[in-house]
C-alpha cells in the first residue's frame, strides 16, 4: 500500500470523538489515531487532541513530519514541483542518486513522492550528549536519516554498508554521488561508491535532479530567497550488464560517469570533472591567500597613514599667541 496525503487518509466522524489516520511504511502499515475531545463552555468550544501511535518511533515521527508537522508547511510556502515521480517504484528497493546543491535537498526530494526515503548521515548527528544531543538524534532518526556504519573502517565504506542494509530491507535509499554539496551550483565528479552499491545490491537506480534549492538555502546561509524548488526523476538505470564486476575500478568509474551524465542532463548543470571536496579545498586556500594578502595590504596602509599623521604633526607650525592676540 502506498502512502497518501493526510486529507485522503482521515476516516470517521467528528461526532464520534475519534479521527484515525494511517501512514503505511514500506514493509508494514503504521497507524496513528488522533483523538479529539470536545468540551462546551461559555467560551468557544475547546478541543483536546491526543495522538496514539502504533509502530516504531522513528517511522511514526517520519510520517508525522511529512504529512502533518513539516511537509504541509513546506508545500504551502515553497510549492515544490516534480517531474517523473512515477519512475520511482511503488514497492521494493531502489537507489535515488541525486545532485547536491543545498542542505534543503533532503527535505524537498522525499516530499514530492509517496514512499519514505532514507539517507546516510554523519555519525556525529547521532552521538551527541545531553538534551541537545538527544533532540538532534531523535530528529535525524525520525526524519529518515541513519548514521553511517563506520565498522568497516572508512566513511565511504560505511556509507555503502549502511546503504546495502537499507536496500536489503526493501526500502528506498538516497545518496549524493558528489559526496558533498556543490560550492558554486555546478555538478562535480561523482565518487564510485554509488556504482559499487548498485552492483552489490542488484537494484534499480533512479537519477534525481533537485533544482532551485541553492537559492532557497545557499551555501553558508540558513535561507536565501523564496523560489519553487523542482525535483526531476529520471528513468531507472540498469547496470546488470556489469554484474560481478564490482571490484573493477574502471567499470565503477564508467558507471559513475554514466550516472553523473544523466544528472547533468536532468538538472542542466555545468559539469566539472573535479571532486567537489577538491574544489572546496581550493576555494578555501584561495580565500585564505586573498585574506592574508588583504590583511597585509591593510596593515601597510594603516602604517602609511600613521606615518603621514606623525610627519604632519612634526611639520605643523606652533600657533603664535601674539599674532592671535593682535586680532583681538
Amino acid at each position: 500500500m502506498s502512502a497518501a496525503p493526510l486529507s485522503s487518509l482521515v476516516t470517521g466522524e467528528l461526532s464520534s470523538g475519534n479521527i484515525s489516520a494511517t501512514w503505511p511504511r514500506d514493509s508494514a502499515p503504521t497507524r496513528i489515531a488522533i483523538q479529539i475531545s470536545l468540551h462546551q463552555t461559555k467560551k468557544p468550544c475547546g478541543a483536546v487532541v491526543r495522538f496514539t501511535a502504533e509502530g516504531t518511533g522513528g517511522t511514526v515521527f517520519y510520517w508525522l513530519l511529512k504529512w502533518v508537522l513539516l511537509g504541509p508547511l513546506l508545500k504551502f510556502i515553497f510549492r515544490p514541483t516534480s517531474e517523473g515521480a512515477d519512475n520511482v517504484p511503488e514497492a521494493g528497493p531502489a537507489i535515488l542518486a541525486s545532485n547536491h546543491l543545498s542542505y534543503a535537498d533532503w527535505l524537498f526530494m522525499p516530499l514530492v513522492i509517496q514512499r519514505r526515503v532514507t539517507f546516510a548521515a554523519k555519525a556525529e548527528y547521532f552521538t551527541g550528549t545531553g538534551v541537545k544531543g538527544f533532540l538532534q538524534k531523535a530528529f535525524f532518526s525520525g526524519a529518515g536519516q541513519v548514521p553511517i556504519d563506520r565498522s568497516s573502517g572508512s566513511a565511504a565504506a560505511g556509507a555503502i554498508s549502511t546503504g546495502l542494509r537499507i536496500l536489503a530491507g526493501g526500502e528506498l535509499f538516497g545518496i549524493y554521488p558528489e559526496g558533498t554539496r556543490s560550492p558554486d551550483g555546478r555538478l562535480y565528479k561523482g565518487k564510485t561508491g554509488v556504482a559499487r552499491m548498485v552492483l552489490e545490491a542488484k537494484v534499480p537506480l533512479i537519477p534525481v535532479a533537485v533544482i532551485g534549492t541553492d537559492e532557497v538555502a545557499p551555501p553558508g546561509k540558513v535561507f536565501g530567497r523564496l523560489v519553487r524548488p523542482r525535483v526531476r526523476f529520471g528513468k531507472p538505470m540498469d547496470f546488470s550488464r556489469y554484474e560481478g564486476m564490482e571490484n573493477d575500478r574502471f567499470v565503477l568509474r564508467s558507471i559513475t560517469d554514466e550516472i553523473m551524465y544523466e544528472l547533468m542532463l536532468l538538472g542542466g548543470q555545468e559539469y566539472v570533472d573535479v571532486y567537489a571536496s577538491t574544489a572546496k579545498d581550493r576555494i578555501a586556500a584561495m580565500a585564505k591567500e586573498i585574506g592574508g594578502g588583504a590583511a597585509a595590504i591593510a596593515s601597510q596602509v594603516q602604517q602609511q597613514v600613521q606615518q603621514r599623521r606623525h610627519h604632519g604633526d612634526e611639520g605643523a607650525a606652533e600657533p603664535d599667541p601674539d599674532a592671535a592676540a593682535s586680532h583681538t
